[in-house]
């Protein structure tokens, strides 16, 4: 009987790392061809309107608006952002409400690979993700992947989808401030929009812009050098 389960055990082990391999292997294939879908772009309820935009064809500041309002610490983490954690629960143990601590990198395994609804599995699984694409895809190709599969709508993924629905031109051809006004739509683009901006909204694309301009033009270069 002992034999008979170690033999279960050993198979169980080598289909587990099999398993473990072949995924690797995906996630190294998956860092070099443009994503045409996700995980939540296959879950979307409305019709999918997504195109892919190498990020070098990209103004620097477009990632910086995004890491300037959703991630400053992106370049100093490995995917998950154990300060941002410890801030966020201090500030609920204080009263606060349990504010979001997810990094950008968590937010790309998220969409490529998960689904919306929050759960401890959930969480889980994006953070052992996120170290994943971050020893395997690296900073830019992070970058690049959460611009283009990010939802900006109903339906619409990526910055260049976004940037012709709202804007009726390229992402290459954005403005600096039409970039931070994209990235204040996140994390609730169903329901703002760029051309239609709340008080509270405007502030936030100032407060954005002002972060561009305190990091520098420079913050992301030694990611995105080719």
């Amino acid at each position: 009987m002992a034999k008979r389960k170690r033999g279960i055990f050993s198979k169980l082990w080598f289909v587990f790392w099999r398993a473990a391999l072949l995924f690797v292997v995906f996630l190294f294939a998956l860092r070099f061809v443009p994503l045409s879908t996700s995980s939540f772009m296959l879950q979307s309820d409305y019709p999918v309107q997504q195109e892919w935009i190498d990020i070098d064809e990209l103004p620097s500041y477009i990632p910086l608006a995004f890491v300037s309002s959703e991630d400053q610490r992106f370049p100093d983490h490995f995917g998950v952002d154990f300060a941002a954690i410890t801030k966020a629960l201090n500030q609920y143990d204080d009263g606060d409400g349990l504010r979001g601590a997810s990094t950008i990198t968590q937010k790309t395994a998220k969409n490529v690979f998960l689904w919306p609804a929050r759960s401890l599995i959930r969480k889980g699984l994006e953070a052992g993700l996120a170290i994943s694409l971050e020893a395997i895809w690296g900073k830019k190709r992070i970058l690049e992947v959460y611009l283009n599969i990010a939802e900006f709508g109903k339906g619409i993924y990526g910055i260049e989808a976004a940037s012709q629905h709202y804007f009726g031109r390229s992402a290459s051809r954005l403005s600096a401030n039409q970039a931070a006004r994209l990235a204040v739509m996140l994390p609730s683009p169903r329901t703002r929009s760029p051309n239609q901006l709340t008080f509270y909204l405007r502030q936030r694309v100032l407060w954005v812009e002002q972060q561009m301009q305190q990091l520098g033009a420079n913050y992301l270069a030694p990611i995105l050098a080719p």
